[in-house]
């Protein structure tokens, strides 16, 4: 054999006599570990530090048939995990006690420990996540003392083995002290960890929302920004931070801190946030609101910058109503526009894509209908204009006072939707007193008026269009982006079209009708229709 041959089957040789099987379960069967609960992670024995991850339980009493919720959490991620419950009394045992239901299956699965079905609980992917939630049932024949544990795999050869969890007792048992017997390094128990709620005087509070920056909520005791009860979930690169906060007016919010929370936990997947905390219904800090009383409930979402959090873009959703949080559960109802700001947009709406076109639009182009015809003394045309514009000019009047009875003075976060809006209302003032002191038709100056009218009318018209596209995107009143603004422009695009084109119908063939001495309703009827 040549040495090259020789050095291979050396090499060879050498790594045989040291190989190592790996078993590595991704996908969470693990059923091989049921007994030692320990990874096959290429020889790793797992670490020996304080575990980052925790198990809590709703309740530290049971009776067998009782379903007990069971909460893996940590401050960091984690890939996989392995979770049974055992007698307290011989946590060594390698048998697993009762059975678990799951609440998302897609996230994990129930695999079947010493021929119990359902009596262990791992993942079913290697997905980061920071919280576990399951349901465990208690059999007839259970022990006295239930513990669970857990083995938390951080990243393949980084995972903390069998970390002991909560004990929960049978009625009437008195709990007393365990000691670990362990022939690998554990952390000792600690006390049993109880799930907050109500009936403990702590409400815990879940809050999932875009992964985009942050996600909060406040407590308010009415529906304006100022002097709120805030709490946050903060997206720092890879990160969340959980704070709560005190918002003194329309500022950022004061006092960032989680003073006050307890068990808190978060998490980022598929594009979200997800963040849990607890905090007594009643603190001592006069910046935290007390829970036992009802309040309006804000929530908002935005981006951030460096970790700090900017304006939203959005206006906040505010319940239609004050709400006890900590009563019942119910599905609540709200709004991210209130109801006076929709009707100004709706009036606006209706005062210049309607009222206020149609009027133009007889003016402008139905002067030769209906010669012989009069109502109530004048011209059908003049009579119909007139009751057009003054109804647009009633509707602009009434819309322009809803946003300042809403935010009780100027807007100063609307942009130049507001000046623009003023200018509108001012030139929409002018036209009906102006018309008031036209001069006869046959007066020598009866040209000035025509030419100045029409001009405001259409320089009106123009801003008008402007303030809308402009209300379109304001936070008081989100609509459909982008169709909102689409219909808006394809609605303003075919009424200049429309009017170009009856202007030149005019220009070019009414004449030749007037001279002719036909009668030309029927022949201008149509856009009319068409307009509406």
């Amino acid at each position: 054999m040549s040495p090259v041959g020789l050095c291979f089957l050396f090499f060879f040789s050498v790594l045989v006599c040291h190989w190592e099987p790996v078993c590595c379960y991704a996908n969470g069967k693990v059923t091989k570990a049921c007994g030692s609960m320990k990874p096959h992670h290429g020889g790793a024995s797992g670490q020996t530090t304080l575990s980052p991850y925790q198990l809590q339980t709703n309740t530290s009493t049971f009776s067998p048939g009782d379903q007990i919720r069971v909460i893996l959490s940590g401050t960091s991620y984690f890939e996989g995990f392995l979770l049974q419950a055992r007698d307290a009394a011989q946590p060594e045992s390698a048998s697993a006690i009762g059975s678990f239901t799951l609440t998302n299956p897609d996230r994990m699965q129930l695999l079947t420990c010493n021929n119990h079905q359902g009596s262990a609980v791992s993942q079913t992917s290697d997905a980061r996540q920071t919280e576990v939630v399951v349901i465990w049932t208690a059999p007839q024949d259970s022990p006295n003392e239930v513990q669970f544990f857990v083995t938390v795999v951080a990243h393949y050869k980084v995972f903390w083995l069998k970390v002991p969890g909560p004990i929960i007792y049978q009625h009437g048992i008195t709990p007393h002290p365990h000691q670990t017997t362990s022939t690998h390094p554990t952390i000792q128990p600690t006390t049993p960890s109880i799930l907050p709620g109500p009936t403990n005087n702590l409400l815990l509070s879940h809050l999932y929302g875009p992964a985009e920056g942050y996600v909060s909520f406040a407590l308010s005791w009415d529906t304006w920004m100022g002097n709120d009860d805030v709490y946050l979930c903060i997206k720092d690169e890879d990160r969340v931070s959980v704070s709560a906060a005190f918002v003194s007016g329309r500022t950022y919010p004061e006092d960032h801190s989680q003073s006050g929370l307890s068990s808190v936990s978060w998490r980022l997947a598929d594009g979200s946030i997800q963040c849990r905390f607890s905090r007594p219904v009643k603190l001592t800090n006069q910046g935290r609101f007390d829970l036992d009383q009802g309040y309006f409930l804000f929530l908002a979402s935005g981006h951030t910058q460096y970790g700090e959090i900017r304006k939203h873009s959005r206006q906040p959703l505010i319940s239609r109503d004050r709400k006890l949080i900590t009563g019942p559960p119910q599905v609540l109802r709200g709004s991210r526009s209130p109801t006076i700001m929709k009707m100004h947009g709706a009036l606006m709406l209706l005062a210049w894509m309607l009222t206020g076109s149609v009027g133009t639009f007889i003016a402008s182009f139905y002067k030769p209908d209906w010669p012989n015809q009069t109502l109530f003394g004048q011209k059908v045309w003049f009579q119909v204009h007139r009751g057009l514009m003054m109804l647009t000019v009633i509707l602009t009047v009434v819309a322009f006072c809803l946003p300042f009875i809403y935010r009780k003075g100027w807007s100063t976060d609307a942009g130049v939707h507001p000046h623009l809006g003023c200018c509108v209302l001012v030139l929409s003032l002018i036209q009906p007193i102006a018309a008031m002191h036209r001069p006869p038709p046959d007066s020598n100056r009866r040209f000035i008026f025509n030419w100045t009218h029409s001009s405001i009318g259409i320089f009106t018209e123009i801003l008008a269009v402007a303030t809308m596209l402009l209300g379109v995107g304001q936070t008081s009143l989100p609509l459909p982006s982008p169709w909102a603004t689409s219909v808006l422009i394809g609605y303003v695009v075919w009424v200049a079209s429309l009017k170009v084109a009856l202007g030149w119908h005019s220009q070019w063939l009414c004449s030749i009708y007037l001279l002719s001495h036909m009668n030309t309703a029927e022949s201008f009827v149509a856009p009319v229709f068409f307009l509406l």
